[in-house]
C-alpha cells in the first residue's frame, strides 16, 4: 500500500465514524501519512485526529479511538496504535512479492508517483526542516539565488514535488547563466522577485490559496561543477544533503565501486541486459513468489519520494537509489540459466524482480534529471 493508497484509506475511516454517527465533522479533502515520529511506531502515522478534534468538538485522543477500528479493519492494515495527543501509528500487511513487483511493472517509472492533486507536508519534529501544511490545491513558489546549485536543487525540488501531485512554481533571483541551461539541462520558470498573486472571481474572491513562498538556499559549490557535464554535475549537487558543502572533483567520473553515481547506472545498465539476454534465451520476466532484500527496498520507495519532497531534500532519494543499486547487483547472476539448465518460473521471478528494481533506478534517476543508459 502507498502512502497515496493509505491516504484514502484514512479518509475512508472518517467517513464511515460519520456515517454511523461516532463524529460529527466535515470530512477533510485530504490526510497526510507519514514516517512514525518519535515515540510512534509501525509503518506511518497520521495525524488526522489531531486535525479533526476541534471541529468534532472532542478531544484528539477520543477521536483516535473512535477512528482506530475503522482502520484496524481496512484491507492491507496489520495493527494501529494511538501514541501521544492522538497519533495514529498504522503498521501495514506485508506485500506478496509477485504483487509488489507486478504493480512496479504495471507503472514503471511513474512507480511511487502520487495519483491525484496533493500538497506533501508533514508534521514538524525537532530534528527534522519544516514546512507548515499547505491547503489542498495551494500554488508552492520555490525560490533561489542565482547560484548553480541552488538552481539545480530547486527544478529537482520541483520535479520531485510535481510527482507527489504538488502545484508548483519555480524563480530565481536572476536569469540563470545559459551553460546552466546547456551543460546542466536547468529550466526556472522564471527569474526576479516573485509574484503570483491569487486571482479573484466576481466577487473578489481569491479562487485559489495564495502561493507558498519557500526559498531554497543550499550550501553553495567550492567550484564550478560544469566540467563534470550534465549527469555528474548533478549528482555531486545534489547527492550531498543541501547544508553539507558539495565535493566537487572526477571523482564522479570515475566508473568504478568506489563511485555511488556509477553503481546506480551500473545497476541499472544490468537489469536492461539481463532483459535483452533473456529475450534471446526465449523467455520473459512474470511476477513470482521470490525472496530478496531488495523487495523491502523497492516497497520503501513510495515513501522516500514523498519524504523528499516534503522535506525538500533530493539527498534522501540519491541514498536510497544507491541501496537499491547495492541490493540488487547481486541478485543478477542468479536470474539466467547457467549451461544447458532450462529457464524456469524462479528465472522469470527473478527477472521481473530485477526489471522492477530497474524501473526504480531509472524512474530515480530521472526525478534528479540525470540519464539512466541502458549500456554502461
Amino acid at each position: 500500500m502507498t502512502p497515496v493508497e493509505l491516504s484514502r484509506t484514512v479518509l475512508r475511516a472518517v467517513r464511515r465514524a460519520v456515517d454511523e454517527g461516532e463524529l460529527r465533522v466535515t470530512v477533510p479533502e485530504r490526510a497526510v501519512v507519514t514516517a512514525p515520529g518519535p515515540g510512534g511506531c509501525g509503518d506511518y502515522a497520521t495525524n488526522i485526529a489531531l486535525q479533526l478534534a476541534r471541529p468534532a468538538g472532542e478531544p484528539s485522543l477520543r477521536v483516535a479511538e473512535i477512528l482506530r477500528p475503522h482502520l484496524a479493519d481496512a484491507d492491507g492494515v496489520a495493527d494501529v496504535v494511538v501514541t501521544g495527543p492522538g497519533f495514529i501509528n498504522i503498521s501495514l500487511r506485508d506485500t506478496a512479492p509477485a504483487a509488489l513487483v507486478e504493480e512496479i511493472m504495471r507503472r514503471g517509472t511513474r512507480y511511487g508517483f502520487a495519483e491525484g492533486p496533493h500538497t506533501p507536508s508533514e508534521p514538524h519534529t525537532p530534528s527534522e526542516p519544516h514546512t507548515p501544511p499547505t491547503p489542498y490545491g495551494q500554488l508552492l513558489q520555490l525560490h533561489c539565488a542565482h547560484d548553480v546549485r541552488a538552481t539545480v536543487v530547486t527544478e529537482t525540488l520541483a520535479r520531485l514535488l510535481r510527482s507527489q501531485g504538488a502545484l508548483v512554481r519555480t524563480s530565481c533571483e536572476a536569469a540563470p547563466e545559459p551553460e546552466w541551461e546547456a551543460v546542466l539541462g536547468v529550466r526556472i520558470d522564471a527569474h526576479g522577485t516573485p509574484t503570483a498573486p491569487a486571482s479573484l472571481d466576481a466577487q473578489g474572491t481569491p479562487k485559489a490559496p495564495a502561493p507558498l513562498n519557500i526559498n531554497v538556499r543550499p550550501v553553495p559549490a567550492p567550484a564550478d561543477p560544469l566540467p563534470l557535464g550534465r549527469d555528474a554535475a548533478r549528482w555531486a549537487l545534489l547527492y550531498p544533503a543541501g547544508h553539507d558543502r558539495p565535493r566537487i572533483s572526477d571523482d564522479h567520473l570515475v566508473q568504478r565501486e568506489g563511485n555511488p553515481l556509477f553503481r546506480v547506472r551500473y545497476a541499472h545498465a544490468r537489469t536492461r541486459a539481463l532483459s535483452r539476454n533473456a529475450a534471446d534465451l526465449g523467455f520473459d520476466a512474470e511476477p513470482g513468489d521470490v525472496r530478496h532484500e531488495v523487495l523491502a527496498l523497492l516497497a520503501d520507495h513510495p515513501r522516500v519520494l514523498a519524504q523528499a519532497a516534503a522535506h525538500r531534500a533530493p539527498d534522501r532519494l540519491a541514498r536510497h537509489l544507491v541501496s537499491v543499486a547495492d541490493a540488487v547487483l547481486p541478485l543478477v547472476p542468479a536470474v539466467l540459466p547457467r549451461g544447458a539448465e532450462k529457464p524456469s518460473a524462479a528465472h522469470r521471478a527473478r527477472l521481473a524482480l530485477a526489471e522492477a528494481a530497474g524501473a526504480v533506478l531509472a524512474g530515480g534517476l530521472s526525478l534528479l534529471g540525470i540519464d539512466a543508459p541502458d549500456h554502461l
